[in-house]
């Protein structure tokens, strides 16, 4: 019995690390070597799709997503990445400027023997298996392949504060079980 409760919370915190790391901003390094629109038609793997356009009321089978082809500076990977709005839904970036992005991405385009790094902030995760991918949520220049991407700021006040809520939590369930239930 003690296996399967420790079992349990295992699988509870990776699920909830996964939710955190699918969720939150990641920011790279990329040469951007094209910018496309393509009409998708969703299936198995529809939960890793933004909704419909925020503009739009109903619910399509298919629609026109725009992608964005980068190579990683770091190790000459591709990587290529959606560019939809997330709009009011989950996760709550409130993104509406998908069209803005993908002019500013197209304007960052660039060939190997002359190349124009960029910084892109994005959440998700790429499956070539499932054809799942990041949603890009911003873009711009940087100096180099160098630059340095900073300190996620937000990633760690908002685990900070989840932690600090789950503390809470558990402490009071504690006090709760040693008042009421442990007499």
């Amino acid at each position: 019995m003690v296996y399967l409760k420790w079992a349990f919370w295992i699988g509870f915190w990776i699920v909830v690390a996964a939710i955190f790391h699918y969720t939150l901003p990641q920011r790279d390094i990329v040469r951007i070597s094209d910018t496309y629109e393509k009409r998708i038609d969703f299936g198995e793997n529809s939960i890793f799709w933004a909704s419909p356009d925020v503009g739009n009321s109903t619910e399509t089978i298919n629609r026109d997503v725009f992608f964005i082809q980068t190579v990683r500076a770091g190790n000459g990977r591709v990587m290529v990445y959606r560019n939809e709005d997330t709009g009011w839904g989950w996760p709550p970036y409130f993104k509406f400027d998908t069209a803005n992005l993908q002019a500013e991405a197209s304007d960052l385009k660039s060939r190997p023997d002359t190349p124009k790094w960029a910084m892109l902030r994005h959440y998700g995760w790429r499956n070539e298996f499932l054809s799942i991918y990041p949603n890009a949520v911003g873009v711009w220049p940087v100096d180099g392949p160098d630059a340095p991407k900073g300190i996620a700021w937000l990633n760690i006040v908002i685990i900070a504060g989840f932690l600090i809520v789950v503390a809470g939590i558990w402490r009071l369930l504690r006090r709760f079980r040693q008042r009421r239930i442990d007499r």
